[in-house]
């Protein structure tokens, strides 16, 4: 068994592959302040419970964007499943060039994610992840990570609303039937809604613009909602990070 973690700034999510098979899969909220020892009893229970034997695990392998949280899963996988895991390090992912100017800069999912879109869907390609932030990342040809755009998340933004205008407040992500709002409710939904996936396809047109139209490819936890509403969505992926996780570790295992 393969343990992969990918170590997010809302959201840590696991998966289990057997034979290459993406097995199970689990979230589990990023809390900077809680004890390892707590997320590694979890982590056990997880494996437990989907009757995976913790003694068949051969290895883990993480990515993170949260640097005090990579340290305590490191610590987690040597205590609870007697490996010292692979941290990945974006700048150095076999197969995946990253051709920016700061390439130290580039989050590890992004190129995570380059490499299984690649294998996944080919290239070129625009992989759109609907996180904390929502992040747009353009896959060469070659299957190379070439840069992108970053813009706050569905749930920031909506966050940052409801927290720094008195008056309003959370609302339930749905589009409205019109533009035009009749309530306090229907115009932040037209303003939240529609007005975000606006900018989704705004960006989408761009890159076709100036890249000439490519394959778009979704992911992370909005993807399969704004994919409902945005038909220049070619493929929702909802497992990309994991499975391109997988993907690194066994180019590691063969250079």
């Amino acid at each position: 068994m393969l343990l992969v973690v990918d170590v997010g700034n809302t959201n840590i999510a696991l998966g289990a592959f057997v034979a290459n098979e993406l097995k199970n899969s689990w979230r589990l909220k990023t809390e900077i302040g809680k004890a390892s020892d707590e997320y590694g009893v979890q982590i056990i229970g997880f494996l437990q419970h989907a009757g995976l034997d913790v003694r068949t695990c051969e290895d883990v392998i993480i990515s993170s964007v949260v640097p005090p949280l990579a340290r305590a899963v490191n610590e987690i996988a040597r205590k609870y499943l007697g490996h010292t895991p692979i941290l990945i390090d974006p700048c150095q992912v076999p197969g995946v060039a990253v051709e920016i100017d700061r390439p130290e800069e580039v989050g590890a999912d992004r190129v995570v994610n380059t490499a299984a879109a690649f294998v996944r869907h080919g290239g070129p390609c625009i992989v759109i992840d609907f996180g904390t932030a929502t992040t747009f990342d353009v896959v060469s040809a070659a299957g190379n990570y070439v840069g992108g755009a970053i813009a706050p998340g569905l749930g920031l933004a909506a966050e940052a609303l409801a927290a720094h205008a008195s008056r309003l407040y959370r609302v339930e992500f749905a589009p409205p039937a019109t533009v035009v709002g009749k309530s306090t409710i229907h115009a932040m939904q037209s303003g939240i809604m529609l007005g975000y996936l606006s900018l989704v396809e705004g960006m989408i047109r761009r890159f076709h613009n100036e890249l000439g139209n490519c394959k778009v490819v979704a992911t992370g936890g909005f993807a399969e909602l704004f994919a409902q509403h945005i038909s220049v969505i070619d493929a929702v992926d909802p497992n990309l990070t994991l499975e391109g996780l997988r993907i690194i570790y066994e180019r590691l295992q063969q250079a």
